[in-house]
Order: C-alpha cells, then structure tokens, then sequence
C-alpha cells in the first residue's frame, strides 16, 4: 500500500503539469524549471537542466514568444498545428521528471500514457474550441481563447505545484468537460440554409 502512495503522488504532479502544457507548451516548463532551481520542486537528475540559467532564459524567451504569437490572427491556427506534438512531448518529459525514483518502464510507461495523454486532450481540446471560435467568430474570439489558455496554463501549473492531486482531478473533469462539448456539438445537425 505505502509503494502505491508513494508512486501517486508524482503521478498527480506529473499528470496536472502535462495538462498545463497541454495549454501552453513552454510557461509550465518555465514554472518548473524556476520551481526547482528554488529548491520547491525535486527531479531526476536527467531533468535537472531544466533549472540550468541557459535553459530558464531560453524557455522564458519560447513562452514569451508563444504567449504574444497566439495573438497573431492565422498564426495561432498554424500553431496549433505545431503545439500538438510539441506538448504531448513536453507532458512526457515532465511527467518523466517527477518520477525520478520509479523503475524506468513503469517510469516511461506512465509518462507516456498519463503525461502524454493529459497533454494531449488538453491540447487537442483548446485546438478544437479555437477552431470553433474561427469559424463561428471570423478569429475574433481567438483573443479570449488564446487569454484563457495563459490563465489555464498558469493556474494548473501552479495548483499542480501546490495540490498535485487537486490538480490532477481538475485536470481529468476539464478532460471530460471539454471533450463532452466538442462531441455534443459534432453530433448536432446542421441548420439549414
């Protein structure tokens, strides 16, 4: 029982960071990063460039860029399209990082299937509503999507750093919750014209 509750707790880290990099794929890799070089956050010791000051300017700089070039018109579709498997990777690493002290195939396994699923959905989920605001909106709407993956990205990254399982279980009911409302919206009939 003490080995299962020693294994859940990364695992809720890592599943809650990889949804927030399911929103934004370089700021939770900033907040981590700037987590563990303050001592906050432990990592195996293959991850722990990710607090090295080259590595924490360079993901400033990449969330900085990817933050203002959501708000560019056409760009951010574009981006989504490089997002995907640019943050299914990043939920992978991170998961990977906080599950320093695991045997390395249930490591990598749940890496790849909790970290890189999260990321995923998450993407997949904001990549289908700024489509929908697109089309229904002409791009317009695109700025308040784009704004509310910041918040999202920010706020699950730090609930994560500070409730992993809090984080975890938001991470999961905004799976379900959006997925719902992309497929209740794929199954209405078109109105016709």
């Amino acid at each position: 029982m003490t080995d299962v509750l020693a294994y859940a707790l990364p695992v809720a880290l890592g599943v809650g960071l990889a949804a927030a990099a399911g929103f934004r794929v370089f700021l939770p890799l900033l907040l981590m990063g700037l987590a563990v070089k303050g001592g906050y956050l432990p990592v195996s010791g293959d991850f722990l460039w990710v607090a090295s000051t080259p590595a924490l300017i360079m993901l400033a700089v990449a969330a900085v860029t990817e933050v203002f070039a959501y708000y560019v018109p056409v760009l951010d579709n574009l981006l989504d399209g490089i997002a995907g498997p640019t943050a299914v990777g990043a939920g992978i690493a991170i998961s990977a990082a906080v599950m320093g002290d695991f045997p390395p195939m249930l490591k990598w396994t749940l890496a790849i299937i909790a970290g890189g699923g999260a990321a995923a959905a998450t993407q997949g989920a904001t990549t289908l509503l700024r489509g929908t605001s697109t089309v229904l909106t002409g791009g317009l709407g695109n700025h308040a999507v784009a704004t509310g993956e910041i918040i999202g990205a920010i706020g699950m990254t730090l609930l994560a750093l500070l409730l992993p399982y809090l984080a975890a279980l938001a991470a999961i009911v905004f799976i379900i919750i959006a997925w719902r409302m992309i497929l209740r919206r794929r199954r209405k009939p078109a109105a016709p014209v």
